[in-house]
């Protein structure tokens, strides 16, 4: 399979709401490099209708979520303007496939600042089910984001690793983590991105959003449901539906 072909059918997946089987199915032999060649044309269909790059983000640092999606290596991925959803407001569930959400540190890269964030993501696989070439194409499963409504300097909250953060479903509690569930330390994940881009990626400019990648495993998110990511000294990010 050649990454044009890959790119196009992952697009219009997204645009139909269909989810369509993993393309190591049909081409187990697959590389992760196809995978980033193809992730760069998905992202850069989005540049052609407006958006524009605002950061990266990072997937499989954690080892619960490499663990729940039985990938064992980190990946990267794109964030554009179209990902932002605004806080507070319900997410339009009708736009996506079938979505999961994920607590994540947001570092803003070389301004020493970081935020609260839930990331959104609508892997267009079926049932989630992919090996680490297609996740990579399809976007490390990127779809929307939520931001905290404020930064804050590291220094004046704990020590990253040991952040803790409690994520609950209608009011229950779901999952436990601190940031160094990923790579130990968030800066490390940022790191790991910093040295794995290559010539052919967007640069990170100072201020560019990097969401070091999720603290837990993602729960679905349904209608109705209100899922609440609560963060050490970086507040509460609820997402509704």
């Amino acid at each position: 399979m050649n990454p044009r072909s890959i790119a196009d059918a992952l697009i219009a997946a997204e645009q139909e709401r269909k989810a369509i089987a993993p393309f190591t199915d049909a081409d187990p032999g697959l590389d992760a490099d196809t995978g980033y060649r193809a992730q760069r044309m998905v992202v850069q269909h989005r540049l052609d209708h407006g958006e524009r790059v605002i950061g990266a983000k990072l997937g499989l640092t954690s080892r619960a979520k490499q663990e729940a999606m039985g990938v064992y290596e980190p990946l990267y991925g794109w964030l554009t303007s179209g990902m932002v959803h605004p806080y507070g407001e319900p997410l339009p569930l009708a736009e996506l496939i079938h979505p999961r959400v994920e607590p994540e540190i947001a570092v803003l890269e070389a301004t020493e600042a970081i935020l609260a964030a839930v990331e959104v993501l609508d892997s267009r696989y079926e049932d989630f089910r992919f090996r680490l070439p297609d996740v990579i194409a399809d976007n490390a499963s990127g779809s929307r984001i939520v931001l905290g409504p404020r930064a804050r300097v590291p220094g004046d909250v704990c020590d990253l690793r040991l952040l803790g953060c409690v994520l609950r479903t209608r009011g229950d509690v779901v999952a436990t983590a601190a940031g160094g569930a990923v790579m130990g330390h968030p800066a490390a994940a940022v790191a790991w991105l910093v040295n794995r881009l290559s010539p052919q990626d967007w640069p990170l400019e100072p201020g560019t959003l990097v969401l070091s990648g999720g603290l837990t495993v993602p729960v679905p998110v349904r209608p109705g449901s209100v899922v609440s990511a609560e963060f050490d000294g970086l507040g509460t990010v609820d997402v509704y539906s």
